[in-house]
């Protein structure tokens, strides 16, 4: 009754459903009660048996009889003499609700229930929005299946772990199931100020979100009427929310927030108070009535944020609403994302001259703080911080001034690089994937490299490796990167970067045991203990933990910000 195998993306279904291959499907199977209702579709399964999809594998009828369908020849005999309470283990079919879970699992909602949607080919799919919960990613991952066997089973999990009524954790009541990636990167190239469209085109992107032949969808008038009719790429998304004005099941949606590339403007009112929608980044998101007035869209507003259009949804609407909300954002954009093209080049990182000129700056500035400092310690002019040796001082101090060569570098990146046509910034602002930090190591120079929190340590005599003098502290001599991934790393650079990677893969190894370890622990001596209906927390022997859960008695998912 389960079934485990390989992952893989797939933004056409919804967020509740899992495609299963249909060798998994053709294997798994659910034992379905005969009734009047459902007689022809068994019939029907037990003509087609084990081998051909929909089919059935066994046929238990009412007196405790079992017929294996492989090895019985008339089939049709069989199913023709099917009564009322027979019970038929037929295979999986669309519709039918599974348990979808990754190991390990760490919380509540690393298993859900999904709808199965049986495909071709050999691996589970899923909406890409709903890798949260699982920590899933597709390079390899596999998860696991498993059919619940009874009708009490599949009613339990439909209601209790159905995906749309998971999509708030409960750790701290915001939406973990929400649009990531792609979904945030085409929604922030959709909805820039200068994108305009035909009508022809707008029309196309727009069916791209049908999700049901019911949706109708209601072209809004066009934001340009001279000399040419055009519509913005924000109407798409008035679309999105609220298709047409016909039918009263859409959401009227009203917000404001900021987004990630928010910044103020107070220079066009006299009272220098910040006017919001005239942020120059377009950062300051207005919606109406489901119509975007200004601002463009962010993981700030498409993601798991409590100020979010998803939130916005669930808390004022229906776990329904959002749910198709989510659906029809992932169709959308993984269509335009396809059409429009986006990818990343070697160019896309290449430095101009401009800003190797200012990194060289940036560094020969942050150099001369640190050979500073080293002078006056040597020289003893130097007082040691509250609290600290001199040592300490000296190498805190320095610590600190080369952070800030990589942090104001990652600043220097994002006023040089061109925000409209390169990928690596437009993922970085829009907060889809990676960060300044990441674009400063690609262009400018990689940074200081750390061993538990401080500078390389001294390995070798009072020194950090055999090519620098003894008792050396300056910047290059503890693990200062000067270069870029672009340019390359030399190889003493190299050997303090390893220094770092090793660290990263020492921890990853020990500290997973550690807390996995830890975690055992309190599950197994906290395992006993419940919320009663008075709501106190109780143990096995009844006594009281608390007298009201957590204090206050209240569900975090349930909470309102």
């Amino acid at each position: 009754f389960g079934s485990r195998t390989v992952i893989s993306p797939d933004p056409n279904l919804s967020v509740e459903e899992v495609g299963v291959p249909i060798l998994c499907a053709q294997i798994v199977t659910y034992p379905e009660r005969v009734t009047a209702h459902n007689i022809k579709e068994l019939r029907r399964a037990v003509i087609n048996g084990p081998s051909k999809h929909p089919g059935a594998k066994l046929v238990q009828k009412a007196k405790g009889n079992k017929s294996l369908l492989r090895v019985i020849k008339d089939r049709r005999d069989l199913a023709r003499n099917l009564q009322f309470g027979d019970i038929v283990e037929r295979h999986l079919r669309d519709g039918d609700i599974v348990l979808f879970n990754r190991q390990p699992s760490l919380h509540k909602i690393s298993i859900m229930a999904h709808r199965a949607k049986v495909m071709p080919w050999r691996t589970f799919r899923f909406n890409e929005c709903v890798c949260n919960p699982y920590n899933a990613d597709f390079d390899g991952d596999e998860m696991n299946l498993h059919v619940p066997q009874t009708e009490e089973a599949r009613t339990e999990a439909g209601l209790l772990m159905a995906v749309k009524n998971n999509l708030i954790t409960p750790r701290h009541g915001a939406p973990l199931i929400c649009a990531i990636q792609d979904f945030i990167t085409a929604s922030f190239l959709l909805s820039q100020r200068d994108v305009f469209m035909d009508r022809a085109r707008f029309c196309q992107i727009a069916s791209h979100m049908c999700w049901d032949e019911n949706t109708r969808i209601e072209v809004p008038p066009p934001a340009i009427w001279k000399p040419v009719r055009l519509w913005t790429g924000k109407q798409i998304f008035s679309v999105l929310l609220r298709p047409n004005k016909i039918q009263n099941r859409w959401p009227l949606v009203n917000l404001t927030l900021e987004a990630n590339n928010y910044e103020k403007s107070t220079k066009c009112r006299k009272d220098g108070q910040d006017s919001g929608c005239l942020c120059p980044q377009d950062g300051y998101v207005v919606i109406r009535n489901s119509e975007l007035l200004c601002g463009n869209l962010d993981k700030a507003c498409l993601g798991g944020k409590t100020k979010g259009i998803v939130n916005n949804l669930l808390r004022f609407h229906s776990v329904d609403q959002a749910a198709g909300f989510l659906n029809r954002l992932a169709k959308l954009c993984a269509r335009f994302l396809g059409t429009r093209g986006f990818s990343i080049g070697v160019t896309d990182v290449t430095p101009s001259k401009r800003v190797t000129d200012k990194k060289q700056n940036l560094i020969n500035s942050g150099y001369e703080k640190c050979l500073s400092v080293i002078k006056k310690w040597k020289e003893g002019k130097l007082e040691a911080d509250p609290g600290c040796t001199v040592v300490e001082t000296v190498e805190s101090t320095c610590n600190g001034r080369l952070s800030d060569i990589r942090s104001d570098s990652g600043k220097m990146c994002l006023d040089e690089l061109d925000r409209n046509n390169n990928p690596t910034l437009i993922m970085a602002v829009c907060g889809s994937k990676g960060s300044k930090l990441n674009i400063a190591q690609m262009v400018a120079c990689v940074g200081q490299q750390t061993v538990n929190g401080q500078r390389a340590p001294e390995g070798f005599v009072n020194r950090t490796l055999p090519h620098f003098p003894t008792g050396s502290r300056t910047p290059e001599a503890k693990g200062f990167v000067g270069n870029s991934y672009y340019t390359g790393l030399t190889a003493i650079e190299f050997f303090f970067h390893t220094m770092a990677g090793r660290e990263g893969l020492v921890d990853t190894a020990v500290k997973t045991a550690e807390t996995g370890y830890l975690q055992r622990r309190l599950v197994k001596g906290l395992e006993d203990l419940c919320i009663l209906y008075d709501q106190s927390v109780r143990s096995a022997e009844n006594r009281i933990v608390q007298f009201k859960y957590g204090d206050d008695g209240l569900d975090p998912a349930a909470m309102v910000e």
